[in-house]
């Protein structure tokens, strides 16, 4: 799987949040945001803030049976003109309980596949900040730029999410319609500087599954890693060619099939 150095990971978690603080103070506390439809500024900042909070809990307290979790949320402040603050707060706490020291520490994976808890953590506090960072810049009306590399790392994780055996219990209608009957999907990064820019899944009968690299594939799309992330997330449209730089050979049916049907809850 693509991974991050750690470094740059808390680098961009900060980032990313700074980002979306200014982008909610732009479009404003009650503006309906279009890639999520029933959330509005608010709800999107309290989630994200609330959910950084959260892992930081889990990862300083070293948390490893899932009865432990926290189930107090932090408090959002009613005043938007205290968000920046609270947001870079929450930041700056959850890129700091993943020191260096607690990456292998043990703590619960809520996906139940083989990463170390802290790194699958990780991977997913990421993949929060920089996508509702998108869904703040695009209701706010301003452009967002997604490192190539940490687009690379977080469709690995998205697609580890997808094929886990937590997506399997929880999400059992969307783990269903990904089986098939060996059908084939790709996606290659066109400016990643992994070797592993390319993602490959097979729709199997007992499951879908993955691996980085390129087979023999049904459809094929590539482009950037960024748009990759973000049309894989559903927050641009599948469409050949165009702004985005992202491409479709072969059968576009099996691939919006493919996002048709794995949408996460809050999408």
């Amino acid at each position: 799987m693509t991974e991050l150095n750690a470094e740059h990971a808390r680098r961009t978690i900060v980032e990313h949040t700074r980002r979306l603080s200014e982008s909610a103070a732009a479009a404003g506390p009650d503006a309906v945001v279009p890639t999520t439809p029933e959330w509005t500024v608010t709800d999107l900042v309290a989630h994200v803030g609330q959910t950084q909070h959260w892992t930081a809990e889990i990862i300083e307290r070293r948390i490893t049976d899932p009865a432990h979790l926290p189930t107090q949320m932090a408090e959002l402040p009613a005043d938007p003109g205290e968000w920046e603050a609270w947001l870079t707060r929450s930041a700056q706490r959850v890129a700091s309980a993943f020191s260096d020291d607690a990456l292998d520490a043990q703590v619960f994976n809520a996906a139940g596949d083989e990463r170390p808890g802290t790194r699958f953590w990780l991977s997913n506090i990421l993949n929060e900040t920089v996508v509702h960072g998108f869904d703040a810049a695009s209701t706010a009306g301003r452009g967002v730029d997604v490192d190539a590399d940490v687009a690379g790392a977080l469709i690995s994780h998205h697609l580890a999410m997808l094929t886990s055996p937590t997506w399997e219990r929880l999400r059992s209608e969307s783990a269903h319609a990904i089986r098939g009957t060996g059908q084939a999907l790709q996606w290659q990064a066109t400016d990643t500087t992994h070797d592993t820019g390319a993602w490959f899944v097979e729709r199997l009968p007992d499951g879908a599954r993955w691996r980085p690299g390129t087979g023999r594939a049904d459809v094929t799309v590539t482009g950037p890693a960024g748009p990759l992330l973000l049309t894989l997330t559903r927050r641009l449209p599948l469409a050949d060619g165009g702004s985005t730089g992202v491409h479709i050979d072969g059968d576009a049916v099996l691939a919006r099939h493919w996002l048709d049907n794995t949408a996460h809850i809050a999408d």
